[in-house]
């Protein structure tokens, strides 16, 4: 969902996971709460963009989509958010970040007597896991129990020495049956075993009853220490093992082999009806104030994300009037003309920023150069219409569809890029203008001075000395006349 698509009363007040996305479609956060709507109130309230602190008003203002996914516990949502964060490593979560990862319980069923272990990664050795468990002070308790309850060796040896058998505590105390001493055999070993996994995959009726008969037997000795601890175990046991905590063994996780946009562009090309798949697309946007310093843009996404470096900023050069039809096939023009030139690959998909205008003179240029056919279509900001070539009404998809959140973004990018660049030739041009106003500045020193500086708002900053020796050429009366200028005119045009 869009940020602008938040409706409270839409959100439902369980326990689930929240994952906010920028407008490239990368996710930037991931977060669990207990209620979600209660959450997510939290960061669309109006207020937050102006009370927040630093990273919280910077997360908010990042954000251009939004989903959730309901969970059956808190439990289940803690794991979950870890591995998503584990996944994505969102540029906004702090924590969980390095390589913690929430404890298993691990059985080896190749050892001749096998045991109840602690583990933290999944390995593929044919072992028994249980969990992820996020409660680790709670599962080692258990554990400990367990193995107690039922006899289980604790030792990390399989087959111990003499001398460990010899000061093994724990066969003292009676808390293991000692299979190594050859006390039980190994099929009654077995059977202790089958008993403790019943319990890890949720039957803990049998053992919930026989801690609660334990239990009562001490409180009537009025042994009431040792009834504290079974009643924290009965408690662990519940929280760990019961069965409303079982559905976190393996929480949904969205599917990792599928590349990122992949999903985007596959349903932008049954959409449009294409023979395959678009891994590269470009948007032309164009920018001008009744046109002056018109200029245009091109930006490119190869399997649905941004690809920088295929960027392209183009002036306008032979429409002096504000026409964005005629420069839009000034810049579709020049762009395939070249690529046609060089003989370099078309795009498997062109969008054009507007609606019936922009698309027609986009392919009257095309067709005026002889380019070999490939898709076109128009994007129409104010309903999120898409034009294609010989239909007369447009394509309208749902405003949740990966296609159409694909083409706002590579819209909204095109969009950016080309203001940028508008934006740094009015600067420039104003800066120019001001250094006109000094005698002894001619066209070489005010290149020189800019490439210096950067801006005039930096130039502004520096004092006749630095100015004369950062820009050789410049001597000391010259600057002194550029810093009087700039302090006087400085308020008004930086």
């Amino acid at each position: 969902m869009r940020f602008d698509e938040y409706h409270p009363s839409e959100i439902p007040a369980k326990p689930g996971v929240y994952m906010f996305r920028d407008r490239f479609g990368k996710v930037i956060y991931v977060g669990k709460a207990r209620s979600l709507r209660q959450r997510l109130g939290n960061y669309f309230q109006p207020s937050r963009r102006r009370t927040g602190d630093a990273k919280l008003r910077s997360l908010i203002n990042s954000i251009h989509e939004w989903s959730y996914q309901v969970v059956n516990s808190e439990d289940e949502a803690l794991i979950l958010e870890s591995r998503l964060i584990k996944a994505y490593a969102p540029h906004y979560n702090i924590l969980m970040r390095d390589d913690k990862r929430y404890l298993l319980l691990k059985v080896d069923e190749s050892e001749k007597f096998p045991t109840l272990k602690l583990a933290r990664i999944r390995k593929p050795d044919n072992a028994l896991y249980f969990g992820p468990f996020p409660h680790g002070s709670a599962l080692k308790m258990t554990r400990e129990f367990l193995l107690a309850h039922f006899g289980l060796r604790g030792c990390r040896d399989d087959d111990p020495t003499p001398e460990t058998r010899k000061h093994c505590l724990k066969r003292l105390i009676k808390d293991c049956c000692a299979p190594c001493t050859g006390n039980v055999t190994v099929a009654e070993y077995r059977e202790k075993l089958d008993q403790a996994l019943a319990v890890l995959n949720g039957d803990i009726a049998p053992i919930r009853e026989a801690i609660k008969a334990e239990m009562l037997a001490a409180a009537a000795a009025q042994n009431f220490e040792k009834a504290a601890r079974l009643r924290d175990v009965s408690l662990n046991i519940d929280a760990v093992f019961g069965k409303k905590n079982r559905s976190f063994n393996n929480p949904s996780l969205p599917d990792q082999k599928t590349p990122p946009g992949t999903a985007a562009i596959n349903a932008l090309a049954r959409h449009l009806g294409l023979a395959a798949p678009p891994e590269t697309v470009i948007c032309f946007d164009i920018s001008n104030i009744l046109g002056t310093l018109a200029v245009a843009s091109m930006v490119t996404f190869t399997n649905g994300r941004p690809d920088r470096q295929a960027y392209r900023r183009f002036r306008i050069k032979t429409v002096m009037q504000s026409d964005d039809f005629a420069m839009m096939k000034e810049v579709v023009t020049r762009h395939f003309s070249r690529l046609l030139n060089e003989k370099r690959p078309l795009p498997g998909l062109m969008v054009v920023d507007g609606g019936k205008g922009q698309l027609s003179s986009a392919i009257d240029a095309l067709i005026a150069i002889k380019c070999p056919p490939l898709p076109v279509i128009g994007l129409a900001e104010r309903n999120e219409e898409i034009f294609l070539p010989g239909r007369s009404e447009p394509l309208v998809l749902d405003r949740h569809d990966a296609a159409l959140r694909m083409l706002q973004a590579l819209r909204d990018e095109a969009h950016r890029f080309a203001i940028t660049y508008h934006r740094s030739l009015r600067e420039k041009r104003i800066d120019t203008s001001l250094l006109d106003e000094i005698t002894g500045i001619g066209s070489i020193r005010k290149r020189q001075l800019l490439k210096a500086f950067g801006s005039l708002r930096n130039l502004a900053k520096a004092d006749a000395t630095e100015i004369a020796v950062r820009v050789p050429g410049i001597g000391k009366t010259t600057a002194s006349k550029l810093v009087e200028v700039l302090k006087r005119k400085s308020p008004e045009h930086t």
